[in-house]
């Protein structure tokens, strides 16, 4: 980069737009457990895993799905204040869970200019959601599947439309069990978004194990028996009681509430401790 000798060269040379631009943005991967709706009313409703999509309606990749997502006013906000600009424009809420994720910089990931994402993921009980979506928006649910040749495949679904996506998953860097990811199949999801799903999910797989993480997904009260189907499609395996018990044990307090109706006996509703 040229160097400026006085104040009047480097000023002259901002005006004149010789450095180079590129543009930010901040994605979102706002991610909900709820319940699967069920025929028979008397069976314990099945927990889904879900994720908010947008259907793009211009150029590029025009009808395409994508995480919410928006261009960084470099004069007005940060980063974290467009990502939250984007929650509450989707959603209605300004209290959602939210943390960052990555940055993604690959060279093509949009073809309009040099666009850099940073991607924050956003967590949400969708009970919370007083107002409807944006009519461009869907909540697809998420059904994943890791191979032996560590390829994941992902399908997401919604009432009328099912997208199959494949990702390569290889060790980064051993001593940090970091993985780096890329897209082997994917003509349904708009940019680099499958990419950030993916590392998404992974994010929160685990740091579920550590954190308390998860009861940003949670509604006040609940039972044991909801709880640990969260935690099962989340780390996407069954977990036997006892052990569950345990990863619990101190997270949780007993109310004198009770769950009634849904065609089961009735049964005890617990809360977050707070630490």
């Amino acid at each position: 980069m040229q160097k400026y000798k006085t104040e009047e060269e480097f000023l002259k040379a901002y005006n004149s737009k010789e450095f180079d631009q590129l543009s930010m943005t901040a994605d979102i991967l706002l991610i909900s457990v709820s319940d699967q709706e069920q025929a028979n009313y008397r069976k314990t409703s099945k927990k889904m895993m879900s994720i908010l999509l947008v259907k793009r309606d211009d150029y590029p990749y025009k009808e395409k799905w994508c995480l919410p997502g928006g261009f960084l006013d470099p004069n007005t906000e940060t980063l974290e204040e467009c990502a939250k600009r984007i929650l509450k424009k989707e959603t209605n809420l300004s209290n959602i869970y939210l943390e960052q994720l990555y940055t993604f910089d690959d060279l093509k990931r949009d073809p309009r200019t040099r666009v850099i994402s940073t991607a924050y993921m956003a967590l949400v009980d969708k009970k919370r959601l007083t107002d409807k979506i944006n009519s461009n928006a869907s909540w697809f649910d998420i059904l994943f599947l890791e191979e032996k040749n560590n390829t994941v495949k992902i399908t997401l679904t919604n009432d009328e439309t099912m997208i199959n996506l494949n990702i390569k998953k290889t060790l980064k860097e051993k001593t940090t069990d970091r993985y780096e990811f890329k897209s082997i199949k994917n003509h349904e999801i708009a940019f680099d978004h499958d990419i950030v799903i993916l590392s998404g999910l992974e994010r929160l797989k685990n740091k579920i194990s550590y954190t308390d993480i998860v009861f940003n997904m949670m509604p006040k009260y609940f039972t044991l028996g909801e709880l640990q189907q969260v935690y099962e499609v989340i780390l996407n395996k069954k977990l036997l009681d006892p052990a569950f018990r345990r990863i619990i044990a101190n997270k949780v307090e007993k109310t004198d509430q009770i769950q009634t109706g849904a065609g089961h006996r009735p049964s005890a509703l617990f809360k977050y401790k707070q630490k």
